[in-house]
C-alpha cells in the first residue's frame, strides 16, 4: 500500500511511519507548513509547526530511508484555521484551533491531494484506533492508552475519509513509543510533546487577538443586569473563567465569580457563582457522522474537551444538529466548543455547541 504519513517533527509521528515501513508499505514523509512566517510558531517542548519540527521531521525520514516533502499549506491553515479562531473569539465562542486544522487541513486539504497523487491512505501519529468490518465500513474507537487518546480531535471525520486513514499508534502505549524511538536511534525520542496554540508563539491568546479585534468597553454585569465593573472586550473571556475580571463590587457570598457567558452584542460578560456554570443541555450544529447518520434519540457519552471527562447524555438527532442531554449537569461548557458522541469507546459523530441551558 502506498501511504503518505504525516509528519510533524514529533515522537509520534516519527514511529507511526517507522511502524509502517517495518509492515513493508511503500511509505513516503510529507511534513506541513502551515505558517506564513514559520520561525513565529512555537519550538521545543511549546508547540508543533516550526522550522525545527521540519528539520526533525527529515532526519527521521532520511533515518528510514523514504522520500520526504514539505508541503505549503500556510494560506489554506490561516484562512481555515486562524481566521476562524478570530472570528469565533470575536462572536463570543470558544473554538478548538487543532480540532479545526484536523477537519480542514490534516484530513481534507493533505488527503484529498494524497489521493491525487496515487496514495491509498494518509497516516498520522494520532493515538485511536479504526476496526474494519465485513462491511467495508470503519468504525473509529479509543486507543489503548487512555491517557494519550485523540479521538475526540477526530471525531470530525466521515466515512469517507476514515477508510483512508492509518493510525499506526491505536494499541500502544506513550512510553513504549519512545523506546521504540530511542532503539531506533530517532533524535525525537525524549523530544516532549507538543501542547498549547501553535500559531502564538508566546503563548499570549489576548494580545494574539487584541492584534485583529479592536477594544471595546463594556460592562460585567451578574445575572440580575447589575454593573460589576468594564472590560476592554468580550475577546479576553472565556466561559468558566475566574482570574483576570477585576470585579470592584464583591459577591454577597464573598465566593469567587465565574464568567458565565459572553453577549457580543450587547458588550456585556454575565459572571457568577461557581453553581451557576452548570448546564444541562445543549444545543448543536454542523452534526457530522463517522458513519451512518443516526435519526432519533439515543443513549451514549458527551466530551466536549480533548481530555475532558466522558458525561453520560442522551443524544438526539434535530435537523443537521444534535441535541444533547446530561445526566448530570456539566460545568464549564461554551458554545464553539466541539461535542464528540461516544457508544462506549466507539465515535459516533460530532457537532458544535451553539448554545447551552440548565
Amino acid at each position: 500500500m502506498r501511504v503518505l504519513v504525516a509528519m510533524s517533527g514529533g515522537v509520534d509521528s516519527a514511529v507511526a511511519a517507522a511502524r509502517l515501513v517495518a509492515e513493508g508499505h511503500d511509505v513516503t514523509g510529507v511534513h506541513l507548513a502551515l505558517s506564513r512566517n514559520p520561525a513565529s510558531y512555537r519550538s521545543g517542548a511549546r508547540g508543533c509547526c516550526s522550522l525545527e519540527d521540519s528539520h526533525d521531521a527529515r532526519r527521521v525520514a532520511d533515518k528510514l530511508d523514504i522520500p520526504f516533502y514539505v508541503w505549503d499549506f500556510a494560506e489554506e491553515f490561516h484562512e481555515a484555521v486562524v481566521e476562524d479562531f478570530v472570528a469565533e473569539y470575536r462572536a463570543g465562542r470558544t473554538p478548538n484551533p487543532c480540532l479545526r486544522c484536523n477537519e480542514k487541513i490534516k484530513f481534507a486539504a493533505v488527503l484529498d491531494r494524497g489521493v491525487r497523487l496515487g496514495f491509498d491512505a494518509v497516516a498520522t501519529g494520532h493515538y485511536a484506533d479504526l476496526r474494519h468490518h465485513d462491511d467495508s465500513s470503519v468504525t473509529l474507537h479509543r486507543a489503548a492508552d487512555a491517557a494519550k487518546d485523540q479521538s475526540y480531535v477526530l471525531g470530525m471525520l466521515n466515512q469517507d475519509q476514515l477508510r483512508r486513514c492509518l493510525f499506526p499508534l491505536h494499541d500502544v502505549e506513550k512510553p513504549v513509543v519512545r523506546e521504540e524511538a530511542n532503539v531506533l536511534g530517532f533524535g525525537v525520542a525524549r523530544k516532549p510533546d507538543s501542547h498549547d496554540i501553535c500559531f502564538i508563539a508566546d503563548g499570549d491568546t489576548q494580545g494574539f487577538l487584541g492584534r485583529y479585534i479592536d477594544e471595546r468597553p463594556g460592562s460585567i454585569v451578574d445575572a440580575a443586569g447589575q454593573v460589576l465593573g468594564e472590560h476592554l472586550g468580550t475577546h479576553r473571556y472565556t466561559v468558566g473563567q475566574r482570574r483576570g475580571l477585576d470585579l470592584r463590587v464583591p459577591a454577597p457570598t464573598g465566593e469567587p465569580r465565574y464568567v458565565l457567558s459572553i453577549e457580543p452584542v450587547s458588550n456585556t460578560v454575565v459572571v457568577g457563582g461557581r453553581e451557576d456554570l452548570a448546564v444541562g443541555e445543549l444545543g448543536c450544529i454542523r452534526a457530522t457522522w463517522t458513519g451512518e447518520p443516526v435519526a432519533g434519540r439515543w443513549r451514549g457519552e458527551a466530551q466536549f474537551r480533548a481530555h475532558g471527562i466522558p458525561q453520560p447524555a442522551s443524544f438526539e438527532a434535530v435537523g443537521d444538529g444534535l441535541r444533547v442531554t446530561f445526566d448530570e449537569p456539566a460545568s464549564g461548557v461554551a458554545p464553539g466548543q466541539t461535542v464528540v458522541a461516544y457508544d462506549d469507546d466507539r465515535v459516533v459523530g460530532s457537532a458544535v455547541i451553539a448554545e447551552t441551558s440548565r
